[in-house]
Parts: structure tokens; C-alpha cells; sequence
């Protein structure tokens, strides 16, 4: 929680791509193996010939634009280069002592190719620029060896960089007693999608010996061994040479073949609705998409057209049988002429969600999408209001009000969210506030009222609770036990403030109104501005006033230069608020006792939470938004409270509310995560046990005083004394080897947190990977961890701005949060990278527009229809466009792999037998439902699994198959963004499900 910073008047370079090291796939340290030297023939000592591909570019020039390694840059726009051969043109470049030089090309009027503003970093010797890719050969060079007359033989080599994922390929090869090429080898040329090629003249020999690489330094040399491979036309293909090969790309010509039909189709059917499933096609043949054909029923024949591997068929007509065909379509619309079919027959039509029932699930099934819901979407304008702010901000200037989306503008993008694969939703606080700049939540006032700026006709919290539960969404409400608003809290205690209204101030105090009361929305008429302190304000003093110096000069102005009284503006020092209901000081040490009995900012009173009457009020207060239905709480500033007063009072409370309204089941599921915030590396926060996340999941190890202000002291001396070292540990997020284990949630104190040390090292993922797992044995259960980059406060390494690691760190982040133990959390517009690098919140001092708080709906702007989470049925507008960015493909794809895989949700977790920097193996299993899920999972990296069981292991991201017989399986590097999901095929209805949905820009 970090709170809007304002007081009233006086207030890579791009990342480098990871190296692909695949299982067999070796980086020769001196040499690859059998071959020759490794140094690339250069022009001379100190040049360098620079080839440029000239395909994708289509200018009328080209121009190299350098400078050599500590020399000076050429005068713009640079050397002109020369034609080389088909689709390039080349430039020598003499470098004098240098070994290397920075360059960019361009078309000497103007457009440019900067590698994305970092520049290329270029070495000597012979060097290829190809769409972004730096490598070492000479595209132009003929590999051929002259055969002598009469005795010529060809060997036309095809290799599939399907599971390399290279974009470079250079075949390094020598003839049966020839010589071998020099490294890297001849660049090979593109076949078809999945496969290069090379034809190399063997002259007498009848066969060669050959590797493979990227042109990096990353090699496949057989995993030592080399590739013999004869004459004629060979195919190499996950390790494997075939000889006498049919061509692999014959058949993606539109002439001569279809596309076949896709396998194992299955269809399954819930209540009015089926979700139809099938593997991909058998071949390389360029498929697009899958026709998919249902008959049945009285809607007659529906043929739908689709992306992905699963679709889902709704609002169907009960009890009644369906048939689906499915098909699949090439790039070229070839459609396979063979289909496969499955057959479902749906059940009884289920009842909608009942008002103000949670759905009850296990929580960690559900990736959850954070919303600033006041910032999200705008379904009703007149609920707007920009507050006395609103020109002094900028906001006026850009007609973006503080309080512009609404829950009307929620439920209108309900679909997009689900379209995303997010099944929760957390917003921000929904009680009446009361402050200037209020928009987030966080200044609460009312705590029993919902704040009318977010409500309209049709779109109350009910019902945005209940749209929501009808698409199997969740809502998680951000709760605040810690402070209300500074003006008090409605029913509790609200002080009387100093107001006078002379010609400084009547512009601020409204004029008292006895008529009137406040709520946020309703425009006064005899000021004819909404009210915000107006029915606080007393210019004579109250009888009992405890305020120090009521109303006199404190000697002290405004930036604009107006006198400042004494009481004009409640804090804990002034005696405004009596001990009964707020503590009275502010806080000194971060990581003292202080931290959870003092003040955070003036703009938030801090309630006495060890005080009965606020207990009450806010048990109360709270008890009526479980009773509409929310499935949990994010708890706000939980770490300012004692443990004890939560173990003690507030989390038995929630627990006996849902349980006493909706069942035990549906208390277990209740979600309650804490922000516990600890913005330092280290496992325990800076050594305070009592002010780190983990200790906030444990119930308390001994009794303390039954009054609860004496137990919280008792406790956190206890706890201090005791350290870091003597605190209690759990197994729970961890694997027995290969086995699940019922965790024990015995000592659990009901509250589970958000994972800050990731948080705050996820300007890396492998960083964050390492520090949370060395967190894990510290939470009574950390599969329960929600886990995001960065959100509405800060950003990684404490941050005031959003993530702006880049594209394809942002994919890195989510393929490891999606698959890795805890609940991924997604921060609004993160899918698009939306506000990258702007300061996420500069209170009133700046325009909203700016930040990492703008408002979103713009991009959501016009229809968008979920046929499933993950999958979208149809799109219009501005949101097609947001729906078709590269993350949105990303996160898409993770969440029907997640989905679909259990040990991914809810698996305990091992790395033990395991190299590779991000991999791990996941299982979870549930005697009572049958389930059964093991997966291996590694992130960008290669990794090697030894003593994992036996059987058949299927990839959800690329659909490979690999038998394991000894306890050991070998996986490639997947690179950057990419991942590996490898699910063991336990039969029935723990089959492994295979390929999940369709390639896109990282899950390839």
C-alpha cells in the first residue's frame, strides 16, 4: 500500500536473448567436436565484412552508419554498401586496432534500423545482419566442393529448428575425407515453416559428417557425436538423421496436398455447454486455424472458425446430443479433406448463481487481474466526479476525472477479462471515501456504505458481483482494517474541524448545510459543490473540544500563501481523535512496534484496532460484504496491525461469517490475502520477524494477555527475542520426491499474503525464481503466494514506476508466475505493457494521464465476447486491437495451459535431481476427485530431470512426446519467454492432455 502522496494545500538497452543450450546441444569451448578451428576467416586482422539483409527492407539504398570500438561514429547517414548476392549487400570495414564496432543501418533518407534504439554490437571477421539477428557467415559463399566429372553426388540436408527456435541456421560440415567448412559453416536457407535447408555437392564422397548452430556460439552436434549424413535428400529432426526422406515441405504447397486432419478429438459436456478438445495436425503443413462444425439440436448447423485447440460451445439447449467435426486450414485456406468427429449430449440447464453466494473453489485455480476500478472502464459518465482536484492535477485539462470507470464499465468488460484466461478479479476499495484525491479507495469513511461514484441504475456491487459469478469469475474486495479517511469514520467517530470561512478559505469549507450529509456523489445545492468537509466543519469551538489551540494562527501558510489555523485538519498529535477509537502518534521506525500502533500519513487515521469498539465496527462493517457474496479479501496494510489482534479478532471473524452464511467448504476457499510489505531482498525484513510476510501465515506458539493492546506487546517482544532462526518452517509447498503430500494447514492463521520478495526482484525472473523459493519453507504454505511484478504502489526493487523490463522479460515473468508455485496476478494493462516506465502515482502534482494509474478504457472500447477463459468468440473496435497484441497471445495461452494441467494450480514443487536455472517439477494429487498430475516445467533455459518416474511425458506448449525408461529426460532450451510443460500420461482422466492451444510469439 502506498497512498496517494498529498496534503491538502501543503502536501536493455533491449535484454540480451538468452544463449539456447539444448540437451546434446553443446557450446564447443575450443572447438566443436571432429572439426577444425573455431576463429571465422577474416578479411584481415582488423576488418571486418558486414553483410545486411535486404528482404524485409525493401530500400532503394543501403548505408552502414558505424563506429569502431572507442573510435568516432561516420558522418551521417553513413558508407554506402554494395550489392553481394540475392538479397544482400555487403560493406568491408577497416577497423584498425579495434576488435569490433557499433553500427545501424539505413536507407540514407531518413529510415533507420537502430536494433530497437541499442544499436548492433558487431565484431571482425565475416558478419551477417538479418532481421535482428548478428551472426558469422558469408551468405554469399559457395559451399561446394567441385566433384570431379562424372563421380558428383548432392546431399540436400533439411533441418527443423522447430524445437531450437534458432533464426540463424548454419550447416558445418566436412565430406567423408574432405576437409570441414570453416566455423560457423554455410547459413542455410528457409524451406518452410519449421525447417531449413542446404544442398552441399560431396564431389566422390557419399556421405558427410555435420553439425548445426546458430551463428552465437549455441551448437547441435549430436550430442558430441556428430550427424552422419549420406547423399540424396535427409531430414534432421530432434536428433534423429533420416536418409531417403520425403520431402518435408512438399506437401505445404496449395497444389498438391491438404493439411490433415487433426486427432483425438473429445467433447465434454457441463450443464448447456461443451468444451471441445483435439490435438493439432500430424504434419508441417502451415495450419492457421481449425474449422470446427456442430449439428444438433434445433439451432441447426453453426461452423465456427478458430485459433486454438479448444473451443467452447455455449448456451446450448439442455439434454440434448451434439456432433462436431473438426478440420484443419492451412495459410493457404487448404482445409484437411478427413476431419475428426466427437459426440456430447449436454445435462439439465444450471440455475444461475444464487445473489450473494461466493463460488467456493479452491482459490489457487484462479489467476487473478487487479483493477484500480475507478481508472479501468467508464460504463456511466454521470457517476464522474473530479473532486476539488481536478483542475489543479491536470485532469481538467485532459477531461479525465479521478473517479471515471465504474462497476457498470466493469461488468461491460467482464469478457475481455475472461477472454484473458483471468478468472478473479481484485478491485480496490468499494466504502464511501472522503479526501481530495479518493479515486483508489483507500481513504475510507463510510465503511458500511458502498461509494456511489462506482455505482449506476443496474451496476450496484451486487450486481457486479453476481455478472461476474455467472461467468465463473471471482471478486476479490480490497478491505482496509488499518486507518480510515482522516476526517474519521462515519459511525465510529468523525472529529469537528477548524473552518473558518473567510475570503481565504470559503472556496474549501463549504457552507454549512444542516440538511445535507455527505456521500460522495450528491451535489449540495446551497453551495451548489459536492460536500466534502462542509458537514465537519465548526468555526466556533465544540463543547469538549480536546484539539490543542483550537482555531488559532499557527504561524505556518499554505503554498499559496493562506494563513494555516490550528484544528483545520485532523492528525494524531493535535487530541482531535480520543485513544478509544485512533492511536495518536505517527511513526518513526518502519520495522518498530511504532509501525503498527502510529500514523502511516495524515491523509489516513489510524484506527486503534486493538480497541473493541473498532473491532466491532469493522467485523460489522466487513460482515456485510461477505454476506453479498465476494470470494475473499485483500487486506490492505496488513503488516500495521499485530498478529495477534488478526489471530485473535479479525480472521476468526471472516471465518465464522462465511461459515455461519455459506458452509465450511466455502470458509476454506475463502481467499484473505495480506499486503505485508517489505520493500528489502532479504528473507526476513531486515531481520524483523514480525514485520516480514511469512510471519502473518502463522497462527500465534503461545498465550499471551487477554487484553488484546498488552498481548500485541507481549507478542512482539516474544517473537523478536526468538529471531529469525526459531521461527516455525513448513513442507507444505514442497514435493516428497516425486510424491504429494497432504499439507498441514494445522498452525495456519487464515491469512496468506502477497509474495514480496519476488515483487521486489522480478526486475529478473531468474532473480525472482531464486529468492522466492529460498522464502518457501518460511509460509505455512506457499503455493497460497500471490505473486505479481509490479501493481498500483510500486514496481520491482521498489520502483516508483511500471515494469518496463521489456517485451520479452514481461513474457519471461509470466511464463515463470503462470507455472511456478503461488496465484499470478496481473496489474490492468500490463498485457500490453500500458504506461511502461511512467511514474505510477505523483498524487495531484501531476495529470493522472501520465501514470501508471491512467485510465484503460480507451483501449477496451468497443465489443468483445469470451467463448472460455483464455479464449476470445468475437471482437470490434479498439479492443480487437488490444486483444492482438503479443502478451495478450502470451497470457492467453499460459492460462489454458494452466488450466488444464492441475499440478500447475495447486502442485507442491521439487528441483531436487533437476539441472536448468528456472525448471522444476510440480504434482498434485487428490485421492477424493482421482486426480493425479505431474509436471516437469523448465523456463527459458534447458534442463535435465533425473529420478522422475518412468512413462510417457507429453509438452503441452509444442505437443512432443518422450518416453522415458531410465528416470532421466533431457529438455532443450525453449528460449526467452518460452517454457517446457511436460505432463506425465497417467491414463483416464489424468491423461496428458498434450499440445494446449496454438503457437504464438513465445509459447512455440
Amino acid at each position: 500500500m502506498r497512498r496517494t502522496p498529498f496534503r491538502l494545500l501543503g502536501r536493455l538497452s533491449a535484454a540480451a536473448v538468452a544463449a539456447l543450450v539444448l540437451t546434446g546441444l553443446l557450446t564447443p569451448s575450443a572447438k566443436p567436436p571432429g572439426t577444425g578451428s573455431t576463429v571465422p576467416a577474416a578479411a584481415s586482422e582488423s576488418t571486418a565484412t558486414i553483410f545486411y539483409y535486404t528482404k524485409t527492407k525493401n530500400w532503394s539504398a543501403y548505408r552502414l552508419h558505424y563506429a569502431p570500438d572507442g573510435g568516432s561514429w561516420t558522418a551521417v547517414p553513413g558508407v554506402a554498401m554494395e550489392a553481394a548476392c540475392t538479397d544482400w549487400v555487403k560493406l568491408t570495414v577497416s577497423l584498425g586496432s579495434a576488435s569490433g564496432l557499433a553500427a545501424t543501418f539505413n536507407n540514407g533518407s531518413g529510415v533507420w534500423d537502430n536494433n530497437a534504439g541499442n544499436n548492433y554490437d558487431l565484431g571482425t571477421g565475416t558478419i551477417t545482419v538479418k532481421d535482428g539477428v548478428v551472426a558469422h557467415s558469408d551468405p554469399c559463399a559457395d559451399p561446394g566442393t567441385e566433384p570431379e566429372p562424372g563421380e558428383a553426388h548432392t546431399a540436400s540436408v533439411y533441418y527443423s529448428t522447430a524445437t531450437v527456435g534458432w533464426t540463424t541456421t548454419n550447416l558445418h560440415y566436412q565430406p567423408a575425407g574432405g576437409a570441414w567448412t570453416t566455423v560457423p559453416g554455410v547459413g542455410m536457407e528457409a524451406a518452410c515453416t519449421g525447417w531449413v535447408k542446404k544442398s552441399v555437392d560431396l564431389g566422390t564422397a557419399t556421405s558427410m559428417l555435420a553439425t548445426f548452430n546458430n551463428g552465437n556460439g549455441v551448437w547441435d552436434n549430436n550430442g558430441g557425436s556428430n550427424y552422419t549424413v549420406p547423399d540424396g535428400l535427409s531430414t534432421v529432426k530432434g536428433g534423429r538423421v533420416t536418409a531417403d526422406a520425403e520431402d518435408p515441405c512438399e506437401a505445404a504447397a496449395p497444389d498438391t496436398q491438404a493439411p490433415s486432419a487433426p486427432t483425438k478429438v473429445a467433447a465434454s459436456a457441463d450443464g448447456v455447454s461443451v468444451v471441445l478438445t483435439w490435438e493439432p495436425s500430424t504434419d508441417d503443413r502451415g495450419v492457421t486455424k481449425y474449422q470446427v462444425t456442430r449439428t444438433g439440436g434445433t439451432k441447426g448447423t453453426v461452423v465456427t472458425d478458430i485459433g486454438s485447440t479448444v473451443f467452447s460451445d455455449t448456451g446450448l439447449e439442455a439434454k440434448t446430443a451434439y456432433s462436431y467435426t473438426v478440420k484443419a486450414v492451412d495459410a493457404a485456406g487448404n482445409v484437411s479433406a478427413s476431419s475428426a468427429a466427437a459426440t456430447a449430449t449436454t445435462g439439465e440447464k444450471p440455475t444461475a448463481p444464487a445473489s450473494g453466494k461466493p463460488l467456493g473453489t479452491d482459490p489457487r485455480k484462479d489467476p487473478i487481474y487487479f483493477v484500480l476500478t475507478a481508472r479501468f472502464n467508464d460504463g456511466d459518465t454521470t457517476n464522474n466526479r473530479g473532486g476539488s482536484q481536478h483542475t489543479k492535477s491536470g485532469n481538467a485539462a485532459n477531461d479525465d476525472p479521478m473517479f471515471r470507470g465504474d462497476f457498470k464499465g466493469l461488468v461491460d468488460k467482464l469478457d475481455y477479462i475472461k477472454g484473458l484466461g483471468m478468472s478473479a478479479i481484485w478491485i480496490t476499495p468499494v466504502v464511501l471515501n472522503r479526501s481530495d484525491y479518493d479515486y483508489h479507495g483507500y481513504h475510507g469513511y463510510d465503511f458500511y456504505e458502498v461509494d456511489s461514484r462506482l455505482e449506476s441504475a443496474g451496476a450496484s456491487y451486487q450486481d457486479l458481483i453476481d455478472a461476474a459469478h455467472a461467468k465463473g469469475m471471482k471478486i476479490y474486495q480490497d478491505v482496509v482494517y488499518n486507518h480510515s479517511s482522516r476526517w474519521g469514520a462515519k459511525g465510529l467517530f468523525t472529529p469537528t474541524v477548524y473552518g473558518v470561512r473567510d475570503a481565504q478559505w470559503s472556496w474549501y469549507y463549504d457552507e454549512k448545510n444542516e440538511g445535507f450529509e455527505y456521500d460522495g456523489l450528491t451535489v449540495e445545492t446551497k453551495s451548489g459543490k459536492s460536500y466534502y468537509n462542509g458537514d465537519l466543519w465548526s468555526t466556533a469551538e465544540p463543547s469538549g473540544n480536546t484539539c490543542v489551540n483550537w482555531g488559532t494562527p499557527t504561524g505556518a501558510t499554505s503554498p499559496e500563501g493562506y494563513r494555516i489555523y490550528n484544528c483545520q485538519w485532523p492528525n494524531p498529535t493535535s487530541g482531535m481523535f480520543p485513544k478509544a477509537y485512533y492511536h495518536k502518534c505517527w511513526i518513526g521506525n518502519w520495522e518498530g512496534e511504532d509501525s503498527r500502533s502510529c500514523w502511516l500519513h495524515e491523509d489516513l487515521a489510524d484506527f486503534n484496532t486493538e480497541s473493541a469498539p473498532v473491532q466491532n465496527y469493522l467485523i460489522g462493517a466487513y460482515d456485510k460484504y461477505i454476506d453479498m457474496g465476494v470470494d475473499g479479501f485483500r487486506v490492505d496494510t496488513a503488516v500495521h496491525i499485530p498478529r495477534t489482534t488478526w489471530n485473535r479478532r479479525f480472521l476468526p471473524a471472516i471465518q465464522e461469517r462465511v461459515t455461519q452464511q455459506f458452509g465450511a467448504e466455502a470458509a476454506k476457499n475463502f481467499f484473505v490475502f495480506g499486503e505485508v510489505a517489505a520493500f528489502v531482498n532479504d528473507k526476513w525484513n531486515r531481520g524483523s520477524v514480525n514485520h516480514s510476510a511469512q510471519f502473518y501465515t502463522w497462527k500465534e506458539r503461545k498465550e499471551y494477555s487477554a487484553d488484546d493492546e498488552k498481548a500485541a506487546l507481549e507478542m512482539y517482544d516474544y517473537e523478536q527475542q526468538q529471531g529469525t532462526g526459531s521461527q516455525p518452517t513448513s513442507a507444505n509447498a514442497f514435493l516428497n520426491g516425486n510424491a504429494y503430500h497432504t499439507p498441514d494447514h494445522s498452525k495456519f492463521s487464515g491469512m496468506n499474503v502477497i509474495d514480496m520478495r519476488m515483487h521486489m526482484n522480478f526486475g529478473d525472473a531468474g532473480n525472482a525464481y531464486n529468492n522466492g523459493k529460498d522464502s518457501d519453507d518460511s509460509y505455512n504454505d506457499a503455493t497460497y503466494n500471490v505473486v505479481y511484478v509490479d501493481s498500483h504502489d510500486y514496481g520491482p526493487n521498489k520502483s516508483s514506476e511500471r515494469y518496463a523490463g521489456g517485451t520479452d522479460a514481461w513474457a519471461e515473468n509470466m511464463s515463470l508466475m503462470w507455472t511456478f508455485r503461488g496465484i499470478p496476478t496481473l496489474y490492468y494493462g500490463s498485457e500490453i505493457e500500458f504506461q511502461a516506465g511512467k511514474k505510477i502515482d505523483c498524487g495531484p502534482s501531476c495529470p493522472l494521464a501520465t501514470t501508471g494509474r491512467a485510465y484503460y478504457g480507451a483501449h477496451l472500447a468497443g465489443d468483445v465476447k469470451a467463448s472460455g477463459f483464455g479464449t476470445v468468440e468475437s471482437a470490434t473496435g479498439a479492443v480487437a486491437d488490444t486483444l492482438s497484441k503479443p502478451l495478450v497471445k502470451h497470457v492467453q495461452r499460459l492460462n489454458q495451459i494452466r488450466r488444464a494441467v492441475p499440478a500447475l494450480q495447486m502442485g507442491q514443487y521439487s528441483t531436487v535431481g533437476i539441472s536448468g536455472s528456472m525448471a522444476y517439477k510440480r504434482r498434485y494429487t487428490d485421492a477424493a476427485s482421482g486426480t493425479d498430475s505431474f509436471a516437469l516445467v523448465t523456463v527459458t533455459g534447458s534442463a535435465t530431470y533425473t529420478g522422475i518416474p518412468n512413462g510417457t511425458y507429453k509438452d503441452a506448449v509444442t505437443g512432443d512426446t518422450q518416453v522415458v525408461t531410465g528416470g532421466t529426460l533431457a529438455v532443450p532450451a525453449p528460449g526467452k519467454g518460452n517454457l517446457r510443460v511436460y505432463v506425465l500420461d497417467l491414463g483416464g482422466r489424468n491423461a496428458a492432455p498434450g499440445k494446449i492451444g496454438t503457437a504464438g510469439p513465445y509459447l512455440k
